[in-house]
């Protein structure tokens, strides 16, 4: 009896303490990567992933001919690439998303961005969306993290998961442990 009682106490520590959250890794235009060839619809394919904190946004192109610049909204909807919040130049960049909100992603050569060659990448609080409260959003301004350049990404759909203590799942297993520790 007292190994049972172990037994679930342990289980239930597990639980409170670990919550599975797959991030994910997009790459942009999927196949055809960051490019004005093709007449890639980055607006549409935006529409079709969902994104979440945690989530890295991979930009895949040729650096010869193609950048990223991090932009406001403002520079986003004016193709205006003259003060970027951040570049990136590898061909290769990975930017991790660390925050709720739009981010501004277009590519800075000349014709490019009036071509179509622009992103915005929405990452919504669902959480706040189903509750009532204030509408707040958050700043656009706010940046990614830019992660280190990797030779090998893994898909959205294998991605490695990350570990958070929160939630309803942790808040309940910390609950149960609670229980556990002072019933048994």
């Amino acid at each position: 009896m007292a190994l049972i009682k172990r037994g679930v106490t342990f289980l239930m520590i597990i639980m409170s303490a670990i919550h599975v959250s797959n991030a994910s890794v997009h790459k942009v235009g999927d196949s055809s990567g960051w490019t004005i060839i093709g007449n890639i619809d980055y607006k549409n394919w935006a529409a079709t992933k969902n994104f979440n904190i945690g989530d890295t946004i991979n930009f895949k192109y040729n650096a010869q001919f193609h950048n990223v610049m991090r932009v406001t909204h403002a520079m986003y909807k004016s193709c205006n690439g003259s003060s970027p919040i951040a570049t990136f130049t590898s061909g290769n960049d990975f930017i991790k998303i660390t925050n709720y909100g739009h981010h501004f992603f277009l590519c800075g050569v000349p014709g490019h961005c009036q071509a179509g060659q622009k992103v915005d990448i929405n990452v919504l609080n669902v959480s706040a969306t189903s509750a009532v409260a204030p509408n707040k959003s958050p700043s656009a301004l706010a940046s990614p993290v830019p992660v280190a350049n990797a030779p090998a990404a893994p898909s959205p759909n294998n991605a490695s998961p990350l570990f958070v203590a929160n939630g309803a799942f942790g808040f309940i297993g910390l609950a149960m442990t609670v229980f556990c520790i002072f019933y048994f």
